[in-house]
């Protein structure tokens, strides 16, 4: 007795992995300069912030706007290198989701706790004098209020 047995494969579990070896070479040759003109973006970008900075006055603003082009730009160059060189553009969806989503979650996870940790410096410099002192360098910021009169420090052992 004899059976056919037919599958039905999704599409996008059956395309073409592989290319021929000029088709690749074009691809690889074609990121590595997309990186290298991207590379000598951010190196510009990051002379321009540097002699910004030596400046006399110079604008915070913009400076935060060249660093965030250049995290975006950072972040474009990522995508390319993993999706050419370590070939998850070739992948299927699911997989392509199944290392994407986690790293997005790192991400957060690292921006939340800079944001704690700036968080804690700053209520740690605005209640504790000697804290400040101790970790802003000289000519950084604004020193912070006196406490109150009526406001004990933390590790006050006047206790009554």
């Amino acid at each position: 007795m004899e059976q056919n047995h037919h599958h039905t494969v999704s599409p996008e579990v059956t395309f073409e992995h592989h290319q021929d070896r000029a088709t690749f070479m074009k691809r690889i040759i074609k990121t590595t300069i997309l990186l290298s003109v991207i590379t000598l973006i951010e190196l510009g970008i990051g002379f321009i912030i540097y002699f910004m900075h030596k400046g006399e006055s110079p604008n915070q603003t913009l400076i935060l706007v060249f660093k965030g082009v250049v995290c975006i730009l950072t972040l474009a160059k990522a995508y390319y290198i993993v999706s050419v060189f370590m070939h998850l553009g070739d992948e299927i969806r699911s997989f392509i989701m199944t290392i994407v989503v986690p790293l997005l979650l790192f991400i957060w996870f690292i921006i939340a706790f800079l944001w704690d940790g700036h968080s804690f410096k700053v209520l740690k410099n605005t209640y504790d004098k000697h804290f400040y002192e101790t970790t802003m360098p000289k000519g950084h910021g604004v020193a912070p209020a006196a406490l109150p009169a009526n406001t004990a420090p933390a590790d006050s052992t006047n206790r009554q």
